[in-house]
């Protein structure tokens, strides 16, 4: 799992262009959105087709979205139970 989620915070900081950002900067658990690292919906949008495209999971639901995109540990624990490649 912690292998995952340093590749999550690396895919996420390649994705979402954050320059400078190292993902040991990331905590596990810190909000991605809002008062934590600050992401907007677009981002929110990026980290879908990132989830899409590298692990072959795909959010239909906003809702759904909103709890699996809360934080780098959630994200992690979802790809671990859904991802289809």
């Amino acid at each position: 799992m912690e292998d995952l989620k340093l590749k999550l915070k690396q895919q996420i900081i390649d994705s979402l262009n954050l320059q400078g950002m190292k993902p040991e900067e990331i905590d596990d658990n810190a909000p991605l959105f809002g008062d934590g690292l600050g992401l907007d919906s677009i981002d929110s949008l990026e980290l879908m087709v990132l989830l899409e495209r590298n692990y072959g999971i795909k959010i239909e639901d906003a809702r759904e979205g909103r709890k699996i995109l809360t934080s780098v540990q959630t994200m992690a624990e979802y790809i671990q139970q859904n991802s289809k490649i």
